[in-house]
């Protein structure tokens, strides 16, 4: 204990990781707010099939876009090891492997899109309506696939060489943008679901171009070169290859308990599942401010793994956690008192309000389930240890599963406690596997 409050105490430490924390808390914060637009954009218009499309329609984009997040996740960690290292030339190869990487993955996708989408839609069993606006929504989000695969990318290696001002200004460009042109697109020119999956579209290519170009004055801090050579040797490519086909898979199984949760949400009902994607919402923009603290600890925890030091690492991790469960404890709060007033200002739509409130309990414990999660994902990346990762992810998916099939007898009540216990597991797992590693000492060889 007098260890921790005198890592607690470092100064230093608190403004290294608040100088990288303020601008991810910033801008995360701003793409859940696209969400909260669009959803009470969307929830003002008369039907309840329209927001249920935005719902269903962006969570199918989210899904795909959910599993290439390693893109960011694995530039960071190589990114941030590299520049403990002081390595110019290796930054710019993370750099453009990400990218390279992006550009490719965007095509793989683009194929396996459409069909994937018809057999979501199959396995929710929506009506006649709900299916042709979803349909017309997702089909136009795809165009802005490469962009915001590219952002990914760049985001992450930004964060690596601890710059937060650049995806601050990726995120916010591409979120305000959005939101926008969601409010022109949709009410001004009447363009319904449409207009709000073209209003994405346009976000995400001005946030990546705008990456790229910030990419120059970034390496200038970092003298090297472009050892084109090492990018045609498969040696190259392994390490990280290996990470993201892990985080991959890792994320492939967290993906897949979001589209559960769709799916047997839109079973019970159009208003549930909005009300479902209300309150998930509510739990993004609570993810998306966990994050920035998260995403400062990636850069600081493999910083310091890259310069071999342990002592960074162990203040990095005490300070950045302190932080995390503060803001949880706030957002817990926020959502107890005022849930009601958050569902209202998304929707005037009755029905779906009715079907929200009863759950919004859950809504204020999740911050405190799920903020361990968070800050231990970004220990993990920034170390590099996406094995580990995926392991504990799909642990904990394969505990909550018998968990989910006993609760849903329960309808939406037994969803919820499921995502919960899901969510607790995901902190467990991953604490469990830290401290093994901590047993072996292998967090700083």
């Amino acid at each position: 204990m007098p260890a921790l409050l005198a890592d607690w105490r470092h100064r230093a430490t608190h403004r290294r990781v608040w100088a990288l924390a303020a601008p991810m808390i910033l801008s995360n914060i701003s793409v859940p707010l696209v969400a909260l637009v669009d959803s009470t954009v969307i929830g003002h218009l008369p039907h309840a099939h329209q927001l249920g499309a935005v719902a269903v329609g962006a969570m199918l984009f989210t899904f795909m876009m959910g599993l290439m997040g390693f893109l960011r996740m694995g530039a960071t960690g190589f990114a941030a090891q590299a520049a403990g290292r002081g390595d110019g030339d290796g930054l710019r190869q993370v750099l453009l492997q990400g990218l390279l990487l992006a550009l490719l993955l965007a095509g793989l996708l683009a194929v396996l899109a459409l069909p994937f989408s018809h057999l979501a839609l199959q396995a929710m069993q929506p009506s006649a309506a709900l299916q042709q606006a979803t349909e017309t929504f997702f089909h136009t989000r795809l165009l802005g696939l490469p962009a915001a695969l590219a952002s990914y990318a760049l985001v992450g290696w930004f964060l690596g060489t601890q710059n937060a001002r650049a995806p601050l200004a990726i995120l916010l460009t591409t979120n305000v943008l959005n939101i926008a042109l969601n409010l022109w697109f949709v009410l001004g020119l009447d363009w319904g679901v449409a207009g709000s999956a073209r209003a994405s579209v346009i976000a995400e290519w001005s946030g990546a171009l705008l990456g790229l170009a910030l990419t120059r004055p970034a390496l200038r801090a970092y003298p090297g070169q472009v050892v084109w050579s090492a990018l045609r040797r498969w040696q190259a490519w392994r390490p990280m290859l290996a990470v993201n086909r892990d985080i991959f898979l890792r994320s492939l199984a967290l993906q897949c308990v979001f589209l559960l949760l769709t799916v047997q949400g839109a079973r019970l009902g159009e208003a549930t599942v909005a009300a479902n994607a209300l309150l998930l919402n509510g739990l993004l923009l609570t993810a998306y401010a966990l994050d920035g603290l998260a995403h400062a600890l990636e850069a600081l925890c493999g910083h310091a793994i890259g310069a071999r030091q342990g002592a960074v690492l162990r203040r990095s991790l005490v300070v950045a956690g302190g932080w995390s469960l503060l803001v949880s404890l706030v957002f817990a709060a926020v959502f107890l008192a005022g849930g009601h007033l958050f569902i209202a200002a998304q929707t005037d739509i009755a029905s779906v309000r009715a079907a929200a409130e009863p759950y919004l309990p859950y809504l204020a414990v999740l911050p405190l389930v799920a903020v361990w999660s968070y800050l231990l994902d970004g220990l993990f990346i920034g170390a590099t240890r996406a094995r580990e990762m995926r392991n504990a992810m799909l642990l904990s998916v394969l505990l909550a599963l018998p968990l989910a099939l006993l609760l849903r007898g329960l309808g939406n009540h037994g969803l919820w406690l499921a995502f919960l216990a899901f969510m607790g597991l995901r902190a467990l797992t991953l604490g469990w596997m830290g401290w093994r590693l901590q047993q072996r000492g292998a967090w700083v060889g």
